[in-house]
């Protein structure tokens, strides 16, 4: 058996691009992507991607793993870009559109993009990075601007591409040494365009779609001869320190594409929308897993409740991934954007765990809710809470406390455990012991980007530390308990955060809350909520929510102190900054704790 080796016939090297080709020729008619009164079949989805990746190669002579950046919301240009860049042999990295012009400068220095892609609703964002790129980093150059004009609606008669008040161009100036100015608001800016082809520019800005125009349609994707090639770069939200670079593999992204379609069990023809940030993990491998099955993408700009009722009514949506934090949005959406579903449209949520009572609701509404677990290093999800036959007929609440739990790994996770993180060893499943969640498997990043110190730290003994809390269930199905660094240790016993967090949230006049460290004189350290009330102006007390606390927790569990705020501050990627929040408990720490006096007693007598 030795002398049979690997040849052109008996292998390929593992690639999601190979996903939009078979599309092409499985499914050349059906519809690839719909956004506004734009269609697209997966023929022409192929096509302008080919055309795409022919002027990266050939026209603006990008090089192999050269990375391809691009600042914009769900729109086609985005979903194109995952294969079209790819088979130019590049790197994609699609950045945040929430982060702010700081962290998207350092992005850009950190990854050495070559070519930015903005769309025209985020012109000044990125002018304001690239002001701050150039006097702050003083780069030897600076990535080349390309335009995304809008697509897909009606535009207003103002001579120029695009919808009025949008963006005028007239304020976007290339002065005659190359440099990007827009009106009086930025400082050059060495742009290095590319000047080596013919290409009309209009108002001198080159445009996504002029690459396209100009592209060879017969262009042949880069041979891929190592699979462990890099094919995307994305940046985690740096919640603590700066953000690092994930770089995925060919042979990663195409495994988690596979795991993720069969692990959500979707179908043939699924009519995906993308409520889902393109930009959070390459949207969890959707991009390239839509192709893979065959299905429609509806594209929306902005996630509101009349786009997602709209586009459910319009289009026949079957699926939908979405933080948490869409659940509200889709919740309290007024009566005349509701639209009755006739089927049931399933949801992949990650993030926060989401409150039984929240997930009750969702079922009502007509969603079928799969909660999932990962992170940006694991490709997205790494575990999924597969849903089991012989739960059906269990109780609405036991249901929806199954499936609130994480899960069990994805096909490309090779294992996963939960390690005591003293003894490094596997902690009981008993669904009560803690420990580090750990993975290994094909769905791991290769490391981050120009850090190995980092990368060795992340991969120490042979597993990928999470810095999650969790607990095995004898089913073997992981839960989530908390982040390592909010874990709050009062008096000796560890508090999950988001075990009160969870508790807080099945208040009927709660909308979301978030739960840090507090100093406290006597136990350390102690909970203190913060809390956003579901109606403005209702009548909710600190003592309303402490008595449901002690309804329903440990009493050393109980918030030490309710905090009620409008809004919970939140990262780009919709976490709590914890960071913050964990600042102004300790303002609020300004409190006596006399009224608590007896109730420590207690609890002192009961930690003994």
């Amino acid at each position: 058996m030795d002398k049979l080796s690997k040849c052109d016939a008996n292998y390929a090297a593992l690639t999601p691009i190979t996903f939009l080709k078979r599309a092409a020729m499985c499914y050349a008619d059906r519809a690839s992507i719909i956004y506004g009164q734009s269609r697209f079949t997966w023929s022409e989805t192929y096509d302008r991607c080919r055309r795409l990746a022919s002027s990266l190669h050939s026209q603006l002579r990008l090089s192999k793993n050269d990375v391809v950046s691009v600042l914009a919301p769900n729109i086609p240009a985005v979903y194109e870009m995952h294969f079209a860049v790819p088979m130019a042999g590049c790197v994609l990295n699609t950045i945040n559109s929430m982060l702010d012009a700081k962290t998207i400068k350092t992005i850009l220095c950190h990854s050495e993009a070559k070519i930015l892609f903005v769309d025209y609703e985020y012109i000044s964002l990125a002018c304001q990075a690239l002001r701050l790129l150039k006097t702050e980093e003083k780069p030897s150059f600076l990535p080349s601007i390309i335009l995304i004009n809008e697509i897909g609606f009606p535009m207003e008669n103002n001579g120029g591409d695009i919808r009025q008040g949008e963006l005028k161009y007239e304020q976007l100036l290339m002065t005659s040494n190359g440099d990007l100015v827009t009106e009086s608001s930025l400082p050059l800016v060495d742009v290095d365009l590319p000047l080596s082809f013919n290409l009309e520019r209009r108002h001198n800005v080159l445009e996504y779609e002029q690459l396209i125009a100009i592209g060879n349609p017969n262009f042949m994707p880069v041979k891929l001869d190592d699979e462990w090639d890099p094919i995307a770069l994305n940046y985690t939200s740096g919640t603590t320190s700066a953000p690092k670079g994930v770089v995925y593999s060919h042979r990663g992204a195409y495994l988690s594409t596979l795991s993720m379609v069969l692990g959500w069990e979707m179908g043939t023809e699924p009519v995906y929308l993308w409520s889902l940030p393109m930009f959070h993990c390459n949207g969890w491998t959707f991009t390239w897993g839509v192709a893979a099955r065959g299905g429609t993408n509806v594209c929306i700009r902005k996630t509101t409740a009349s786009e997602i009722y709209r586009s459910i009514a319009l289009h026949g949506v079957t699926h939908m991934c979405c933080a948490p934090i869409v659940f509200n949005i889709i919740r309290e959406a007024k009566p005349h954007e509701r639209v009755q579903i006739k089927s049931h449209v399933q949801i992949l949520t990650g993030g926060a765990p989401p409150p039984a009572a929240l997930l009750l609701e969702m079922k009502e509404l007509g969603f079928h809710v799969m909660h999932a677990y990962g992170l940006t290093e694991a490709t997205g999800p790494a575990l999924v809470c597969e849903w089991q036959n012989q739960w059906e007929a269990l109780p609405n609440d036991d249901q929806a406390r199954l499936k609130a739990r994480q899960g069990v790994g994805v096909l490309s996770m090779a294992d996963v455990d939960v390690m005591d993180m003293k003894t490094k060893q596997s902690v009981p499943r008993n669904g009560k012991s803690k420990g580090e969640i750990v993975l290994r498997g094909s769905g791991i990043m290769k490391g981050y980007l120009k850090n190995e110190e980092e990368t060795s730290k992340a991969f120490k003994d042979g597993w990928f530390h999470t810095g999650d809390v969790g607990v095995i269930h004898p089913n073997g199905y992981v839960e989530i308990k908390d982040r390592l660094k909010d874990v709050i240790i009062s008096g000796g016993e560890n508090i999950s955060s988001v075990e009160v967090e969870t508790v807080i949230f099945r208040h009927p006049k709660v909308l979301d809350a978030a739960v840090v460290a507090m100093p406290h004189p006597r136990w350390g350290e102690s909970p203190c909520a913060f809390v956003v009330k579901k109606v403005k102006n209702e009548n909710l007390t600190e003592q309303e929510i402490l008595v449901h606390c002690r309804s329903n927790l440990p009493h050393y569990m109980v918030p030490k102190k309710v905090v009620f705020l409008e809004v919970i501050p939140k990262t780009a990627t919709g976490k709590p900054k914890k960071d913050i929040l964990r600042d102004e408990a300790k303002k609020s720490n300004a409190l006596t704790l006399k009224n608590d006096h007896q109730i420590d007693q207690t609890i002192t007598l009961s930690r003994l």
